[in-house]
């Protein structure tokens, strides 16, 4: 350990309690002040756990069983408790993955902004107010003295990771660590929070340690990458010498595993669209009280949009954009205020029930719209209830067929949705989809909370079922690379309204809009070379 590192991890080991599952393996890297460094992995690889170990956070069931831990030539890990809760906040900060969990719900964002300089500072009062104001300020909370009096469920996912940031680095730590900030926000926001984390922390000279699963993000914000495995770290060095050439399969893996752009497929638009909805209008009624009724919020301002035979729509946008009530207004879910929705040239309430036959729809998380109590089996069976002229044998031998489809066998029927991966749950999700042969898809972020290397494996399994059958889809997303490689045609929303619509190509190597223009310039452009690395482009800028 030199005189300029700021923090020290040599061999460092976990295995979970009494079971001998070594969950981390001889992990060692440093980090210097001031310093920006990134672990990257799939779920599951040991990098938060890893990282937990550094401020003797770990769960009750996983134990040290080797190595050593040096925060400014401290051992950490042998420091007391009320050692610890100094240094915790005051010397190192965490910003964790979810604020709203991170967050008090029953406490004002004041009191909650307040703690950390009550345990950590002798400032009065007022003193504490003023500083609390201004931080709020730099990290962009419109109103900051009405945020003092407001609580987390009334502030957006990305304006709460921002008051996370805010409340740790008030303290002005020397070392931030950074767990997976962004994994739950859109691309436009998730650059906003990053930028507003890099200049914030290079002002106050913070080292950051930023946990990831998102390669291109970490790329583009780091000085230096460690990659995970299993435990293990498999490669580590400069961020873009390791991206350009690297060394390690896994790193290779990951890298292969990134959105490309798909083949350009010729859509045949000249007869009637599958799917027209126009001039679509929602209104959601305002919250009553004893007295008088809420004001209510119009989510969608006359929305027009046409599938085609065979087409993949994506609908993109930020959060609270309008794009899942478009879809679940399309799919029935949601009543349309006003405008009119045409299945194959009739409309939709002509032949309501064939209609929701036909068409399917994947949900964002498949964990809550799984029958918990239901065997796979039974879950892809069940979509298959009222399809005419198939018995009992018959819908089986659909569900077994459409499990092998989606890479799922005959193991998996008798399993229940606890005991799969997420990427397996949504196959299951997929695989209900698609078993009644629908002629209409609506996928509602299928890959959102999925690693890197699970989402490609969806996508292409999502490609290749879409050839096969040839079923129109809507598919919506906020990821634009994922969009890249599965649309033919995109149409992008903000704030209800569509502002451009347009082939792929057209949309993303020339948008004319300023909105689509920031989607886009949140998104890497990646060239793939010969060494299996990739260089990444930023898009839109000079």
């Amino acid at each position: 350990m030199t005189g300029d590192t700021l923090l020290n991890v040599c061999g460092l080991s976990l295995e979970v309690a009494g079971t001998g599952l070594h969950v981390v393996k001889d992990v060692g890297f440093d980090i210097a002040p001031g310093e920006i460094v990134g672990i990257v992995g799939e779920s599951g690889s040991g990098k938060t756990l890893a990282t937990r170990a550094l401020i003797s956070l770990l769960p009750a069931a996983v134990r040290v069983t080797g190595g050593t831990v040096r925060y400014k030539g401290r051992d950490v890990l042998s420091m007391s408790n009320s050692d610890l809760r100094a240094m915790r906040g005051l010397e190192i900060g965490v910003v964790f993955q979810e604020p709203m969990t991170s967050l008090n719900p029953s406490m004002t964002i004041g009191r909650q902004l307040e703690e950390g300089l009550l345990l950590h500072t002798k400032l009065a009062p007022a003193e504490r107010r003023a500083r609390i104001l201004d931080m709020l300020k730099r990290v962009g909370i419109l109103n900051p003295e009405g945020a003092l009096t407001s609580y987390p469920h009334e502030f957006s996912g990305g304006m709460r990771q921002r008051i996370m940031l805010a409340s740790v680095m008030l303290l002005k730590p020397a070392l931030l660590i950074a767990d997976e900030p962004t994994t739950a926000l859109d691309a436009v926001i998730q650059r906003d929070v990053m930028e507003l984390m890099v200049d914030l922390t290079t002002a106050e000279g913070t080292a950051v340690l930023l946990i990831s699963h998102d390669l291109p993000m970490v790329a583009r914000y780091t000085d230096r990458i460690i990659v995970m495995e299993k435990g293990a770290i498999v490669e580590q060095g400069r961020a873009d010498e390791l991206l350009a050439t690297p060394q390690h399969p896994y790193t290779c893996k990951l890298l292969s595993s990134l959105p490309y752009r798909g083949e350009t497929r010729a859509i045949d638009k000249s007869k009637a669209p599958m799917v027209s909805a126009q001039n679509i209008v929602v209104d959601y009624p305002g919250r009553r009280s004893f007295l008088k009724k809420g004001r209510g919020k119009r989510a969608l301002h006359g929305v027009s949009i046409h599938i085609h035979e065979g087409e993949v729509v994506a609908l993109v946008g930020g959060s609270g954009s309008g794009k899942t009530t478009l879809g679940r207004t399309i799919a029935g879910l949601v009543k349309e205020s006003g405008g009119t929705i045409k299945f194959q040239g009739r409309s939709r309430d002509e032949d309501w029930r064939n209609y929701r036959l036909d068409c399917q729809m994947v949900f964002q998380d498949p964990y809550s719209s799984l029958d918990p109590r239901m065997t796979i089996l039974a879950l892809v069976e069940e979509a298959l209830r009222l399809v005419p002229n198939l018995n009992g044998e018959g819908k089986r031998r659909r569900a077994l067929e459409t499990l092998e489809e989606v890479g799922l066998g005959k193991d998996y029927a008798s399993r229940y949705p606890h005991e799969l991966s997420g990427g397996q749950r949504q196959r299951v999700a997929i695989a209900r989809a698609i078993a009644r042969r629908p002629k209409f898809l609506i996928a509602d972020e299928p890959v959102s909370a999925l690693d890197v290397t699970v989402r490609a494996q969806v996508l292409d399994l999502f490609s290749d079922l879409q050839k096969r059958y040839g079923f129109s889809c809507l598919f919506i997303s906020h990821d634009l690379g994922v969009v890249e490689q599965v649309a033919d045609r995109v149409v992008v929303m903000q704030e209800g309204r569509i502002v451009e619509q347009g082939d792929r190509g057209a949309i993303f190597d020339s948008p004319k809009e300023p909105y689509t223009r920031r989607l886009l310039s949140a998104i890497p452009a990646l060239d793939h070379n010969a060494s299996g690395g990739v260089t990444l482009k930023w898009r839109l800028e000079n």
